[in-house]
């Protein structure tokens, strides 16, 4: 019971904040963080050391989260009007250089990507994980991974340059 303890202390943010960035609701990233170390702790034996345990515990918990929309039938563009806190998007110099409007704009952004994209535009530029990586946690091919960011790239700069209403 102490390691399993231990895993939650050592990944908690981490998984919450991933949840978070894909859903971009407290309450589900809250709901959806506990389920995945509810399944951390029945699966974690499970665990065979083929990749890095946060590389696994991210898969998980990418597959948890997706899972989550397709039961919901949710498309994330419609989700709540709840702000992606500042601290979720990383604290990068570039990110705490751009001005609080800018920083709307882009969390709003995010928001409005398809989950795939989302998830492959977080993974790479927030958490900083090769294509292989990404391929791996989502269950995609590096091909898809690269299309996906590509894409997500695509939309955000429409998305960006389109003003707000």
């Amino acid at each position: 019971m102490q390691a399993l303890e231990e895993l939650y202390l050592r990944h908690n943010r981490r998984v919450y904040s991933l949840c978070l960035r894909m859903t971009t609701n407290v309450a589900d990233s809250e709901d959806l963080a506990q389920e995945v170390f509810i399944k951390v702790f029945h699966y974690v034996r499970g665990f065979r050391g083929d990749s890095a345990f946060k590389t696994w515990l991210s898969r998980l918990t990418v597959n948890h989260v997706l899972m989550h929309f397709r039961r919901r039938s949710l498309r994330p563009e419609q989700s709540s009007d709840e702000e992606i806190p500042a601290r979720a998007l990383g604290d990068t110099e570039r990110f705490r250089a751009m001005t609080i409007l800018n920083r709307i704009g882009l969390q709003r952004a995010i928001a409005q990507l398809p989950p795939g994209y989302r998830c492959a535009f977080i993974l790479f530029h927030v958490y900083g994980h090769d294509h292989d990586e990404i391929a791996l946690m989502s269950g995609h091919s590096e091909g898809t991974s690269k299309s996906q960011l590509f894409k997500a790239r695509l939309k955000l700069r429409t998305l960006l340059r389109t003003p707000a209403h």
